[in-house]
């Protein structure tokens, strides 16, 4: 039987209470202590765990210590620094790309809206939303991995694109739940949901969800 959207909210609202009790501490995991740093260990997260992001930033955070030394930084050295988290000359170009601009064009202040923020080499709306909701506080949702299989188990979506599953399910879930809920998935989704294994009798959300596995 179809669910209406009526249910889906109240859904969504139970699942919300029931992981704030599971997750209370969730919050981003990648470590930054700059808007601009955060921009970054963003860009480089892509295709990548945290873990490994946060291992690679210790090191250049450390060696570039200001936006003009990543907007000058030569290329091929930064490249091979980020190495490790795959894609590395792509995302070396972004990083140097977004900011110079940033520098330039920007004042040296990450923008603070979407429009600006994308317009930025590299910068995708997984990105752009993930500042603009640790950095600025506006209601955001990040559609990683974690939110796009769990969203679809939780039959909030069937769809596998991002900005679609992002439209639709901010129509679902209370926008003062928008940021943690991204957070408690991703935690939940390393924890419990597992891709490959999910440990359904261990679930705290499992009697909202119609993909519960015995």
């Amino acid at each position: 039987m179809r669910e209406s959207k009526a249910r889906k909210i109240q859904r969504a609202a139970e699942i919300v209470k029931q992981l704030k009790k599971s997750y209370p501490n969730a919050k981003c995991s990648l470590n930054y202590s700059s808007p601009h740093e955060l921009l970054i260990a963003t860009i480089l997260s892509a295709q990548c765990t945290d873990h490994r992001v946060n291992q690679v930033t210790k090191t250049i955070f450390r060696k570039y210590q200001s936006q003009k030394e990543f907007a000058y930084a030569d290329i091929n050295e930064l490249a091979k620094e980020i190495y490790s988290c795959g894609y590395h000359n792509q995302k070396a170009k972004s990083i140097q790309g977004s900011s110079l601009e940033i520098v330039e064009e920007y004042n040296g202040i990450v923008p603070d809206n979407m429009e600006d923020l994308v317009k930025l080499p590299g910068v995708g709306r997984k990105t752009a939303n993930c500042v603009l909701s640790e950095i600025y506080g506006i209601p955001s949702m990040v559609i990683d991995t974690h939110m796009v299989r769990i969203m679809n188990l939780l039959g909030f979506t069937h769809s596998k694109d991002a900005k679609k599953i992002e439209i639709e399910i901010m129509e679902i879930f209370d926008k003062n739940d928008w940021i943690k809920l991204t957070h408690m998935i991703i935690d939940h989704g390393r924890a419990v949901c597992i891709a490959r294994r999910p440990q359904c009798s261990m679930c705290s959300i499992s009697n909202y969800c119609p993909s519960v596995t015995s």
